[in-house]
């Protein structure tokens, strides 16, 4: 669980592993285990269930390597980029922006290691675990409540939570380190493991002999012998330390299990098994980490596969989102479309191609190609054969800005919502019966549906606008909102503050804070206001439920759940 990872020339050394921190149950309290300490990473969690939760796979990206933590794993992508996904309590899940080279999940708060050597740390920080020391670091690990580097002069440096002196590194040079519960080892320059912290159990009593990696779990170790074996010490509960006979090239120590690569690619795992973390796929792969009661697993293709204890990889990334009516569309890193929701008339049902934008409306859904052509999909409407550079679709009807800075929209036009005035304008939105568009200038200018005030915009100059059910929302070159139209559910109400976007929706409007939060306001009946704590990118307000995009590329949505959601998209 709690591992070891390191930076190779570039390449992405698995060295050996171990996560997971929990009380796990009353045989905690046993006098052959000791008790573990009560000075815990102060998370607030509950005992997970037994049965287990289904076998997924991160088909749809390529990752280098992969760490299991506590309650949540991370991976870093081909781009080195990070994803990390499960229980996001402390922030631990909420990976940065920017490449890293390694990457270590413990076990409510997270580590990486950046190109130039340097570590980052984030989520829970009640010990100052997520606060990392300055200096180069060639190799970075997290324990349950601790975090360890290995520096560039092989010397060992611990932080955090220290209540059994599993922080107080001894002198010399080594070539790895491991943390575990409470615990931490090293594997010394002469190929001998030394262990320290707490030994209730004796997980720190290292026998004699050499290794080539190590693995520290919450009560016991296992090191991989220079001959391919594996030998494991300290609390056997659940068979956590009777290894396997054979030969392997990787060992990790979970929970109360523990996992080895073999020598060809397959992975065995031994120990307590209650959410069939122990029992690992078919297949083939390069590395394995054990997490408290999960595993994850790296194929040789570079997809991640993870089972036990509700642990599901990521599958797919996002550049934008758009919350429609009663549907959602998203719009993947790659460039293609995917919508969930309700599919009356098709609108769910995304076209094939890549798409530099995509709008969900009320009963259709417009995308924008690179070439500058729109693809609609479900109420049929016939698309201008014209370039845009911009589209929105409404409920009934969709606007584009051509190259030239003008506005066409086709649809429905019972309001007048399609009669765009002439002159250049720098974006257009749709809504349920009214467009809305901002001139060159900054200006707002608004038609159709006059019925609550809609397309009254104010006098000034705003930098973005949005149109809604029957109400619209322009940000002001201050990043203050200032919002028009009907306002029987609180939806006009524009909160203080500065935002960087804002999305009007059905009854309610939601603004991204220049710190990245989220504040939604108005109809709230089906939670659709109650946006989630945590930093976004965008945000987008339907008819009854909103969506965010986070920095990691993934999306949550809250309110009138869809169904059918996509891969990757988490409901709050």
């Amino acid at each position: 669980m709690f591992k070891q990872v390191a930076a190779l020339g570039g390449v992405i050394l698995l060295i050996a592993g171990a996560s997971g921190c929990s009380t796990p149950g009353e045989e905690v309290g046993s006098a052959s285990g000791g008790t573990p300490p009560s000075e815990g990473p102060a998370v607030a969690r509950t005992e997970p269930p037994p049965s287990p939760a289904p076998t997924r796979s991160a088909d749809d990206e390529q990752f280098r390597t992969v760490s299991a933590g506590w309650s949540h794993s991370c991976g870093i992508r081909a781009d080195d980029s990070v994803a990390c996904w499960g229980d996001n309590t402390g922030g631990q899940s909420e990976a940065p922006a920017g490449p890293f080279s390694a990457i270590a999940a413990g076990g409510a708060s997270t580590c990486g290691l950046r190109s130039d050597g340097a570590v980052t740390c984030w989520g829970n920080n009640a010990h100052g675990q997520a606060e990392a020391p300055a200096g180069r670091f060639e190799i970075v690990i997290a324990g349950g409540g601790h975090m360890c580097g290995l520096r560039s002069d092989d010397t060992i440096t611990c932080w955090g939570w220290n209540v059994s002196g599993q922080t107080d590194a001894p002198t010399g040079q080594f070539r790895a380190v491991t943390a575990g519960w409470a615990h931490t080892c090293g594997l010394r320059s002469d190929d001998t493991i030394t262990c320290w912290g707490w030994n209730a159990a004796g997980q720190t009593d290292a026998p004699t002999g050499q290794f080539t990696a190590i693995g520290a779990g919450e009560r016991h170790t296992c090191g991989l012998r220079s001959d391919g074996t594996i030998t494991c010490w300290g609390w056997n509960a659940s068979g956590q330390t009777d290894a396997p006979t054979g030969q392997f090239r990787a060992v990790t120590a979970g929970w109360w299990h523990s996992c080895g690569l073999r020598s060809d690619g397959t992975i065995t795992c031994w120990g307590r098994n209650d959410s069939e973390q122990a029992t690992a796929p078919a297949g083939l792969f390069s590395a394995v980490d054990a997490g408290e009661r999960h595993t994850c697993g790296l194929r040789s293709d570079g997809t991640i596969t993870c089972w036990g204890q509700h642990h599901d990889a990521p599958e797919e990334r996002f550049s934008a989102i758009s919350a429609g009516w009663a549907h959602t569309c998203g719009l993947r890193t790659d460039g293609t479309a995917t919508c969930w929701g309700n599919d009356d008339y098709g609108r769910a049902s995304a076209a094939g191609g890549r798409f530099d934008a995509v709008s969900a409306g009320g009963l259709h859904t417009c995308a924008l190609a690179p070439a500058g052509t729109v693809t609609c999909w479900g109420q049929e409407a016939e698309v201008p054969e014209q370039r845009f550079s911009a589209i929105s679709a409404g409920w009934w009807h969709a606007c584009g800005l051509r190259r030239d800075d003008t506005i066409t929209c086709w649809g429905d036009n019972e309001y007048g919502q399609l009669d765009a005035p002439a002159g250049k304008f720098g974006t257009v939105t749709a809504g349920w019966g009214h467009t809305c568009g901002l001139r060159t200038d900054g200006t707002a200018a608004c038609w159709g549906a006059p019925l609550d005030g809609q397309t009254d915009a104010p006098d000034g100059q705003f930098t973005a606008i949005d149109a809604g059910g029957r109400h619209t929302c322009g940000l002001r070159g201050d990043g203050t909102i200032a919002c028009w139209g009907r306002n029987d559910g609180g939806q006009a109400n524009a909160p203080e503050g500065r935002f960087a976007t804002v999305s009007a929706g059905g009854r309610h409007t939601c603004g991204l804070r220049t710190d990245g939060t989220i504040t939604c306001w108005g109809d709230n009946g089906s939670r659709q206001a109650n946006a989630p704590d945590g930093q976004f990118t965008a945000v987008s307000a339907g008819g009854r439920h909103s969506c965010g995009l986070r920095g990691d590329d993934t999306i949550t949505c809250w309110g009138g759940t869809l169904v059918g959601a996509s891969p990757g998209v988490r409901w709050d």
